[in-house]
């Protein structure tokens, strides 16, 4: 029993959190207002009430799932979309690399670094894929 309790503590706890990040740094507001797809919240909620769940299914489940190396890449290039949106979603409610770069004193060269960024991080995720993939 006491272990049950305490499961279901931390997962309130990693919830909460997960909710918090969501929220208090509006993400998701900012997503939409980038995309302008500010009429549909609904499915922004949905999604996001799904994958959280396909996501706890999938990781603590006993079923697997057999994919072929197409459905591995489509797989793959939907994560990556997530995580670039997350990221550049915080990145843009934070304002982190305008700030730095000001504070640094290369403000003037903001796309080209931030370009760089992006390829490189396309290039290593690539890089990684390619060759330590089997």
């Amino acid at each position: 029993m006491i272990e049950i309790l305490i499961g279901l503590a931390s997962g309130l706890a990693v919830g909460t959190g997960f909710v918090a990040f969501l929220t208090v740094l509006g993400i998701v507001p900012r997503l939409m207002q980038l995309s302008r797809t500010e009429s549909k919240l609904r499915v922004y909620e949905s999604a996001i009430i799904l994958g959280v769940f396909c996501g706890i299914y999938l990781s603590f489940g006993d079923t697997s799932i057999e994919i072929t190396i197409v459905g591995l890449v489509v797989w793959g290039l939907l994560h990556g979309i997530f995580i670039g949106m997350l990221a550049a979603a915080l990145t843009e409610v934070l304002n982190v690399f305008p700030l730095l770069f000001k504070r640094v004193g290369i403000d003037g060269f903001l796309i080209p670094l931030v370009m760089a960024l992006v390829l490189g991080k396309i290039a290593g995720s690539l890089f990684q894929w390619v060759l330590f993939w089997r």
